[in-house]
């Protein structure tokens, strides 16, 4: 099976926040997704998301400042991966992501950022769908 995504993004990321990886971090989400450099980006957004909103999978024992400067820093991991490829269209796809995930948390509405996650991770892994800013949009207009 190999080392797990978050072992591998918990390798790559800033020594700051290295220094908080578990030691026997679970299967990523996104272990299934076949080019593994798109799974890898995809696990550090999700990680970065999670530390944002959630609880880190990959990471333990930050206090709060910690875990959003981390998840940050995760954020920009996985968009950079993307940038030195030239991939402009998946990074646009994860900027939007992780703005309506900002939104939909704040307005009390994380159902909305897990739609939008779906659509993202099928966009950015394959091309496939829409987008997360068209799953959300769906999401609003079905509920009005």
């Amino acid at each position: 099976a190999g080392v797990s995504l978050l072992a591998q993004v918990a390798a790559a990321a800033d020594p700051a926040i290295a220094a908080h990886a578990a030691p026997d971090p679970p299967r990523g989400r996104f272990e299934a997704v076949a080019d593994r450099e798109r799974a890898f980006v995809l696990e550090a957004v999700h990680e970065g998301y999670l530390m944002h909103y959630g609880e880190p999978r990959g990471f333990a024992g930050m206090d709060g400042d910690l875990r959003l400067l981390g998840g940050d820093a995760l954020y920009a991991l996985g968009l950079a991966r993307l940038a030195e490829a030239g991939d402009l269209d998946a990074i646009a796809e994860l900027c939007d992501l992780i703005s309506l995930c900002a939104w939909a948390h704040a307005d009390g509405r994380p159902e909305l950022a897990e739609a939008a996650w779906e659509a993202a991770a099928a966009r950015v892994a394959d091309g496939r769908g829409e987008g997360s800013r068209a799953a959300v949009e769906a999401r609003l207009r079905a509920s009005a």
